[in-house]
């Protein structure tokens, strides 16, 4: 299953990829756990709980645009993010704060 993953930044700041293979859900979710401890990201909700959503946003926003072009990591963040939404279509917009499929 290929997928198209849409990272906005502001006006004319996106970041766009064409998945041909996601990652399955499981190592998704693992590789996005690993990416928010290690950009030191806080969860959003004060019950502590994060949604994937909420991670996909958070590791967008601790990564900034520069990560994104990056031919490794910002093709594996595509990656976990399609395998992890399970969608074909994603486009996480970090000025709107939302996560639309």
């Amino acid at each position: 299953m290929s997928a198209e993953v849409i990272v906005s930044f502001g006006a004319d700041q996106d970041v766009r990829f064409v998945v041909e293979a996601l990652m399955d859900s499981f190592e998704a979710r693992a590789w996005l756990d690993g990416e928010f401890l290690a950009l030191g990201c806080e969860p959003m909700r004060a019950s502590g709980k994060v949604l994937v959503a909420d991670k996909l946003l958070s590791v967008a926003d601790a990564a900034g645009i520069d990560r994104f072009r990056d031919p490794i990591w910002g093709p594996a963040f595509a990656r976990a993010a399609a395998g992890a939404a399970q969608r074909t279509m994603l486009r996480i917009d970090l000025p709107g704060h939302s996560v639309n499929y």
